[in-house]
């Protein structure tokens, strides 16, 4: 059997994750982070999520991260996955992720999700990708969303129902608003 080792320390000095390769050792909260969001579920990672290197293809990252994200909506009670009953559309108008290691096949991703920011008619939501068996932090990152009428097409306040399921799990939020 062959064992791979890839040495991410200058992809995390490049990202400005570390000042120095003598860093790493006081930095170590990086990799080893317990999240605070307050949802999570696991993802195993399929074949056809790789890409020709043998690892999960960039984009499957964000989809992950949409996957539970997605239930964690339905959870605090926002099923849109019916449009015709949905009390609302979501549009995502911004999108990013910080991709920390290597996630490979055959791996069980713990993602974590929640909300950082919630507005009027949008909110910021957030995810985490963990390797599930050790807890090392393998990505992060988050979209925002905009809450919108399904007739006008137009945005409108975060459902009222919504905004507080959210706010009984990560009341922290609250102070911002």
């Amino acid at each position: 059997m062959i064992t791979k080792y890839v040495d991410f320390t200058a992809v995390y000095l490049y990202l400005g994750l570390l000042n120095s390769k003598a860093h790493i050792t006081a930095r170590k909260d990086i990799f080893h982070m317990q999240s605070h969001l307050p949802f999570n579920d696991v993802v195993s990672v399929r074949f056809r999520d790789l890409d020709a290197q043998g690892h999960l293809y960039f984009a499957n990252y964000l989809v992950y991260g949409d996957e539970v994200l997605g239930a964690y909506m339905e959870e605090l009670g926002l099923n849109i996955m019916d449009p015709l009953i949905a009390p609302c559309l979501i549009f995502t108008v911004n999108i990013h992720c910080d991709y920390l290691n290597e996630i490979g096949g055959n791996s069980v991703v713990r993602v974590a999700a929640g909300y950082s920011r919630l507005g009027t008619s949008s909110a910021d939501a957030v995810f985490e990708l963990y390797n599930n068996a050790d807890g090392v932090l393998l990505a992060k990152g988050g979209v925002t969303q905009v809450f919108v009428d399904p007739t006008t097409r137009k945005s409108i306040p975060i459902p009222s129902f919504y905004k507080a399921n959210i706010l009984e799990r990560q009341p922290q939020l609250a102070a911002a608003i």
